[in-house]
Formats: structure tokens, sequence, C-alpha cells
């Protein structure tokens, strides 16, 4: 897939994340929205999956250790094809199998992930389950820069450093804001790269929001042996939405009617700029 398709495809994403929330009228569309270009670059280009066979033995695993941003997940997914796009108005409704955390019920859901820290475990189990049977897939994992912050995320780095597990890839979304303000006046995790170093990891610095980019550290975490790869994504929080982008408000906070329609204007002149630019 081009970058341009994948610009319309993240720009979608987009859409979904902002509908859900705006439906649930709750959520996380910040930290969604600064990750959507890396979900959508994982779930249609980078991972071995099959919407139509979830549950085959060969594939990727993705674990979203950060789970608030659940929204950015089932939007890539739906889109991609798991389940239908419109069910994304069901966010965090009762009886909806979309809830405000992935579950392992949802087709194409690895692990039940929400309590910080504890996804990048499952993740490192998960790596280490595929090297004990000699099977060749890759985990994927996605953490918070503020989810740095938890010690369970440094025990599970020591030990898949420590076991060398390269099917590894972990993924940090540093937008620099979490939910109680911005993460170097909170507990700061910096020097992110410098830690997961010290760990062991090959760490790779990018623009999220730059699909030569992203594409080029997924190929060079491929190609690493020896030790498992650490992407840091370097993000906009809210990206996307004028009034999102870089505001810690919306960590935890759904659009009214009226922001969900200005929202959907910013994406909308995205969609007809790249259309443009297609044409062009």
């Amino acid at each position: 897939m081009n970058n341009l398709e994948l610009k319309k495809r993240a720009n979608d994403v987009r859409k979904g994340i902002v509908t859900a929330v705006h439906s649930a009228k709750a959520g996380h569309p910040g930290g969604s929205l600064s990750a959507a270009d890396m979900f959508t670059f994982l779930y249609f280009e980078e991972m071995n999956i099959d919407p139509h066979n979830p549950g085959k033995e060969d594939r990727d695993r993705f674990v979203l250790s950060k789970g608030h941003t659940a929204p950015g997940l089932y939007s890539a997914m739906a889109n991609r094809g798991y389940f239908p796009v419109e069910d994304l108005t069901t966010l965090r409704k009762l009886g909806s199998y979309l809830q405000g955390h992935p579950c392992v019920h949802i087709p194409g859901v690895d692990m039940s992930s929400g309590s910080l820290g504890q996804g990048i475990s499952a993740a490192v189990g998960m790596a280490l389950g595929a090297k004990l049977d000699a099977r060749d897939f890759r985990v994927y994992t996605m953490l918070g820069d503020g989810e740095l912050e938890e010690g369970q995320v440094w025990e599970a780095a020591m030990f898949a450093g420590h076991r060398n597990l390269d099917n590894l890839c972990v993924i940090v979304d540093n937008n620099n804001l979490q939910i109680d303000g911005p993460i170097d006046q909170v507990c700061s995790p910096y020097p992110i790269d410098k830690k997961f170093e010290a760990f062991n990891f090959h760490v790779i610095n990018i623009d999220a929001h730059d699909f030569d980019q992203i594409r080029s550290a997924f190929k060079e975490a491929r190609e690493t042996k020896g030790m498992p790869s650490c992407i840091v994504m370097h993000s906009l929080k809210g990206k996307g939405v004028s009034f999102m982008e870089n505001s810690v408000d919306w960590h935890g906070k759904a659009p009214n009617d009226e922001e969900y329609a200005v929202a959907m204007a910013d994406l909308d002149k995205i969609a007809a700029d790249l259309e443009k630019e297609g044409q062009a």
C-alpha cells in the first residue's frame, strides 16, 4: 500500500475514533488519534493477519498495553474488516462487544488489556512462547509514554532483553501528555530511548506521522537479531482534530455535538486534500 492510501486509511481510522467516542459520550480520543497512523500501518501493511481467519496460528500478535486507546484499535480493526465499521457507534454501550478496553472476545484481539503496565508483560510472554515452540510469528505491543511510569514495564523489559526476544517489537506512543499533564512534570520517563537501550533493546526514534519513517523502522526491527526492538514514535496527541491537538483535556473526554461537527469537518478537509493530492 502506498503512502497516500495509508494516509486515507488513517484519516478513516480517525473518523471512526471521533465517531465512536462521540456516540459513547466517553472515551479517550487524544491518545487514540496520536496513534492512528501507527494502528493503520500495523493493520494494513506490517502484521501478518487475516480478518477472515483471526485465530490463524501463524498470525502476528498485537497487544494494546495502553488499553484506554481502544477506540483507535477498534477503528483500525473495523476498517481492516474484522467487524462492521457501523458497530463503532456501539462503543461502551450496554450489551456491546466493544467496551472501553480491548477484550479477547473480540475477533482479532489477542489480549484483554487496560491496567497500565500489564500489556507489555503479556506480549513478552507471547514472544517467549513463540521462541520455545520454534514458531516464527512476531509480537507487537503499544505503550503510552505515561505508562512507562509503571515499574512492571521495566521488569518486563529487563526479562525481554535478557532473553534476547528479537521477535518482540515494543512501540511507545510518545505524545508527551498523560491524564495529569505533561509527562515531564508528572514523573518524567526521559530519556526513553536510553532506558530501553539499557535493557538490551535496539531503539529506533521516528516521527509517528511519517509513513516512510514508520515503514523503515519496522524493517529495521525485523532485521535486528539477538535483541528486542523498541520504536519510540514521537507523536501529536489529538492529531487531525484542531482543538484536540496537543491538549491534555482530551485524554479522557468525549466531544459534544458541536465539537463533533468541528472535528468531522477537520477530518473531511484532510480527506479532500488527500483526494487532491492523488489527482495532482
